[in-house]
Order: structure tokens, then C-alpha cells, then sequence
């Protein structure tokens, strides 16, 4: 693996502190340090990265490679410090790893070990020095582990910790990120922690929108077709809509456009989205969800879908997380994930959050059957009251359920057109899942449908199944 930013540097051993954790049986804690100083009148930031996890093994940091680029490489020397050790141990291990060095046998450098006096316990802490102004790292990576704390790892907790010098030569600490995390032996599902977990982001990130019981919320689930159970990938999915609230300010309204950012998650990680998984999600039959996509693009590590036909009161919020079921080798980040499981998952989370919310994500061609309810609900509702038989108008009315002392052409005309976008609906849901037959305006268990469908509704019934909505 090639090291060619600061920001890949510290995700890389956030990264590997994670799957040492996953791999533990036991509580672990997590911990993300940035201690400023200064050298040559140069700020000097120290991120040390330690876990409570499995002990680290010096080989596991063979491979990184640091690219030959002069900003990365005036901000660091390639020097990784290193302290780790496992519960069998009886000490802890002490090395210096140079990335810059090209001889792999020179890159290790061995220093004295510390006794661990009979204690039992197990983990790893890893240290770089950075040039580079402790606010901006510091934004960064609060930044980071606020969209890892969405996923609520479960056995680990997190906190990012700040030290520095005061005008009086005492040393600080203070604690930015408080202990966060899944810190429970859960029989939650994954999948219900990161629908939590988008939730609470949606609260804290967008203030325009409603938040708690009226976020409408879709999930998915897609796994890979591996026989082994090591190497076995799953990808999760959660879509979620918020609507834009009564009273918004100007500024609100400003920031809500027609884009869409897709939070990724990898192994528990925050990380940019491959391309082929990047191309698959642009496969997705985005018009039989109502939606018209106008470009899709990763910016920075964020995927941004652009939209052109978003209504203007809503928002679309996407978190995908892929990740390996179980974790044998820390390295397993350089198996490559199935390309289609991002979309898959994305696919099936529509789906459920079209089918438990009724008239939300209509294909485009529902979208065009609605415009025509409230002139055709107007015109049956004129038919109704235009005949003399009052028999027949309570009866009508009576199968519309509307109440006697609501009876007139605009509440009735109002019932059918309810009904008739209801029915258009579900119809709409049931295309493409069970392809069964539509649901009438009328139920009767009377009426059998070889009696109600003439050759030429089944002939149209049958196109309308066959298309791929």
C-alpha cells in the first residue's frame, strides 16, 4: 500500500487499530491523540493512534510504501514509532519502522523492550509526527471519527484526546471527542446500529430538515456468494428521507440543492468508494424510484450523486457500509470487494423504504398515472351525483366510506382521488416484487377478477408487469 497523503496516513492506522479491535473477544478502547510542539519555529503535530486490541505484529508494516511526493514529503520524515504487544506476552515491543527506507531488512529498526511485571493484557500504539498546524489535523480527524462513531462499532469505544503547551510551560489535555461507541456485547444487527447511527447524524448535521419519527427510512442488505466464511463480504444499506421543516431560514434554504452525499464505510472505516462499485450504483434504475440521476462522482473520498428532478422540500441521505463477516488478517482491506454489493444493498434499501411508505419514491410512470387522479376522481364523483337513484349514491358512498353528514362532490371527489393514488401505489410496489394482480378501487369478495378484467385490461395488465420499474 502506498502512503501519498497526511489524511491516508492517519485513516490507514485508524484502519488498522479497528481490525485489531474486531478481532479482540474482549471491551475495546480506541484512542486518537494529537500532542502539538514546535521544531525550528515549525508546528509539530504527534498523532499517536493506540487500541486495546490483539497485538500488532512488526510485519504488518512491510508493505506500506511512502510515494516519492515533496508535500507529503516536507510534512513527514516516513517514520512510524511502534509499541505493541499480545497477552501471551511477557513484554512490550518496541520499534521504529523507516517507510522511506527501500531495503525492507534496514526498514526495522528493534528497541529495548519494557517488562510488563506478570500483567495480562494486550495492544498496540502507533506514532507519527506531522508538520502540520494542529487545527487543521485536529478538524480533520474530529471530522473522521464522527462518521466512524455513525457506525457504532460494536465492543469499541473511541475518544480523541488533545495535549499542547500553555504560555506557562505546563502541559494541557483536553478531551475533544467524548467515549463514544457500541461499548455492549449486542445482539443488534449491524444494520440496525448504522440506521441508528445515520439518524443521530441527520439530527446533528442537518438542522432544516425534520428529524425523529418522520425521517422515512429504508434498509438493505446484500452478501456475497464466497464459501469462505474468513473472506465472506457483506454490504449494508440505509436510505433515509427527511423533510424540509415549515419554518426554515433563508440560509436553509440555500444549502439545500440537488445532490446527495453517500457516506462509505469499509471494514468500520470512513473511505472513498471503489470505482467499479462507483459504476454499479449508476446502473441502478433510478426513474422506477421516481428519481432522475443527473452524474454521480467521487470528490475528495466523497461520493456525490447530483440529481435533476429532486422535489425541493426533502433531502436523500445514503450510508453504505461494506465490510468482511470475519476478520482472520488485519490486512484483509486488500481483498477486493464484490462490485456489485454496494448496489445491491442500495437497491434493496429503495425498495423497503417504497414499500413501508406509502406514495414515497412512485416510479416516473406512477408519477404520470397520478397527475390524472384529481381530474378523473373529480369526474366519477360528478357521474355519482348526477344520478336520481339515491340508492346509488349511498352506496357509492358507503364503499368510499365517507360519513352521511360528509357527503357532498368535493369530499367524495377528494376520497376517490386518495384511493385511486393509493391503489396506484401499491400497484406500483407490487410491480416488481410479486408481479401480482392490481388492487381495485373497490374490494368485493363478490367480484372475482376473471369477472371484472375483459381480454383487453388483462392484455394492458400484462404489459404493465413486464416493464422494469
Amino acid at each position: 500500500m502506498e502512503i501519498s497523503s497526511v489524511k491516508m496516513l492517519y485513516k490507514h492506522l485508524i484502519f488498522c487499530a479497528v481490525q485489531r479491535c474486531r478481532m479482540s473477544d474482549d471491551l475495546c478502547r480506541l484512542t486518537v491523540k494529537l500532542t502539538s510542539s514546535s521544531r525550528f519555529r515549525l508546528p509539530i503535530v504527534r498523532i499517536s493512534v493506540s487500541d486495546t486490541g490483539v497485538g500488532s505484529k512488526p510485519e504488518d508494516y512491510q508493505y506500506l510504501k511512502c510515494r516519492n511526493d515533496p508535500i507529503l514529503a516536507n510534512q513527514w520524515d516516513g517514520m512510524i514509532s511502534l509499541a505493541t504487544t499480545s497477552i501471551s506476552d511477557s513484554e512490550i515491543h518496541n520499534l521504529n519502522v523507516n517507510i522511506k527506507e527501500s531495503n525492507s531488512a534496514g526498514r526495522l529498526t528493534k528497541l529495548p523492550s519494557t517488562s510488563k511485571n506478570g500483567a495480562k493484557f494486550s495492544g498496540t500504539e502507533v506514532s507519527v509526527s506531522i508538520s502540520k498546524s494542529l487545527d487543521d489535523l485536529l478538524a480533520e480527524v474530529t471530522c473522521f471519527l464522527q462518521k466512524m462513531i455513525l457506525l457504532k462499532i460494536p465492543k469499541v469505544v473511541m475518544e480523541l484526546l488533545v495535549c499542547g503547551d500553555d504560555p506557562l510551560g505546563s502541559q494541557i489535555e483536553r478531551r475533544i471527542l467524548a467515549i463514544e461507541g457500541n461499548s455492549v456485547y449486542s445482539p443488534v444487527e449491524s444494520i440496525e446500529c448504522l440506521k441508528v447511527g445515520l439518524k443521530d447524524y441527520i439530527r446533528k448535521h442537518q438542522t432544516c430538515f425534520s428529524t425523529g419519527e418522520n425521517l422515512k427510512v429504508g434498509t438493505g442488505v446484500a452478501n456475497s456468494s464466497s464459501s469462505s466464511q474468513t473472506n465472506s463480504q457483506v454490504a449494508e444499506a440505509v436510505v433515509i428521507i427527511s423533510e424540509m421543516l415549515e419554518v426554515v431560514s433563508s440560509s436553509c434554504i440555500r444549502e439545500q440543492d440537488m445532490t446527495t452525499e453517500i457516506l462509505h464505510f469499509k471494514d468500520f472505516v470512513p473511505c472513498s468508494i471503489a470505482q467499479s462499485s462507483l459504476d454499479a450504483l449508476t446502473s441502478i434504475n433510478w426513474k422506477s424510484y421516481g428519481l432522475a440521476l443527473r452524474s454521480i462522482a467521487d470528490h475528495d473520498g466523497s461520493v456525490i450523486l447530483e440529481w435533476e428532478n429532486l422535489p425541493p422540500d426533502f433531502h436523500i441521505h445514503i450510508a453504505i457500509h461494506c465490510y468482511h463477516r470475519k476478520v482472520k488478517q488485519w490486512v484483509a482491506e486488500n481483498i477486493l470487494p464484490d462490485r456489485n454489493l454496494a448496489r445491491k444493498a442500495v437497491k434493496c434499501a429503495l425498495d423497503n423504504l417504497k414499500e413501508n411508505n406509502q406514495g414515497v419514491l412512485l416510479s416516473t410512470r406512477a408519477l404520470k398515472m397520478c397527475d390524472y387522479a384529481p381530474d378523473l376522481a373529480k369526474t366519477l364523483s360528478r357521474l355519482i351525483f348526477s344520478s336520481n337513484d339515491l340508492n346509488f349514491q349511498e352506496e357509492c358512498c358507503s364503499l368510499l366510506g365517507v360519513q352521511s353528514q360528509e357527503v357532498n362532490t368535493d369530499n367524495v371527489g377528494n376520497c376517490i382521488r386518495e384511493k385511486i393514488i393509493s391503489v396506484i401505489g401499491l400497484n406500483d410496489r407490487n410491480s416488481q416484487k410479486h408481479k401480482e394482480a392490481p388492487t381495485f378501487l373497490f374490494e368485493d369478495d363478490c367480484f372475482q377478477k376473471e369477472d371484472f378484467m375483459d381480454e383487453e385490461y388483462q392484455e394492458c395488465e400484462e404489459a404493465y408487469n413486464s416493464l422494469d420499474l
